[in-house]
């Protein structure tokens, strides 16, 4: 949804609340799950290390579950007390040159193993308001060889609303700057 001004706590919840009935903008709902893209999606592969052992894991579990990703100045998750389930829709709104981007997003699945490599995390996909169609998966992965953390962003995107297409280069220098700030957030919300 695209506005002249920043719309207010009222019409975020009645967008949400639309959106939360709607089906996905795109086919291939819960791909990220094997770090598969359909074809010609977009992909999007970021990791940074958040630091070693069991302390720093749990406080970036702890951030990836309080959606400290989007701890960001120019992105506002709306609302960031939304649950971690599956199912959950949230929006992520933008300001964009004097519109206002509204975002609706649904959490496609979640997940924890425990296996050499212990990862926490979950992916959510793009509903039918949205500038972009496809999904992206938030990570969070302690390393049993060498007790390393880091936290991995892994998109599958293309454009889906007309202007998105239009400035397709601005659309993808975007996303590119989310995932930058999205690492470095992670980063501080991890090291106490």
């Amino acid at each position: 949804m695209l506005t002249l001004r920043r719309p207010t706590g009222d019409q975020i919840g009645a967008f949400l609340a639309a959106q939360a009935v709607g089906p996905f903008s795109y086919a291939a709902v819960g791909g990220t799950r094997a770090g598969a893209c359909p074809p010609r999606f977009n992909v999007d592969h970021n990791r940074i290390q958040l630091g070693s052992g069991e302390a720093v894991f749990v406080r970036a579990v702890a951030a990836l579950q309080r959606w400290a990703m989007f701890d960001l100045e120019w992105v506002t998750l709306c609302w960031p007390s939304a649950p971690i389930t599956v199912g959950q829709t949230v929006a992520v709104l933008v300001p964009l040159y004097g519109l206002w981007s509204l975002n609706a997003c649904r959490i496609v699945y979640t997940f924890e193993t425990t296996d050499d490599v212990r990862r926490v995390g979950f992916a959510y996909g793009t509903l039918a308001d949205h500038m972009a169609s496809g999904e992206e998966r938030f990570t969070v992965e302690w390393r049993s060889d060498d007790d390393s953390v880091w936290y991995d962003l892994f998109a599958c995107s293309r454009p889906r609303h007309p202007l998105a297409r239009l400035a397709l280069p601005l659309s993808r220098a975007l996303q590119r700057r989310f995932a930058r700030n999205s690492l470095q957030a992670m980063r501080r919300a991890s090291t106490g």
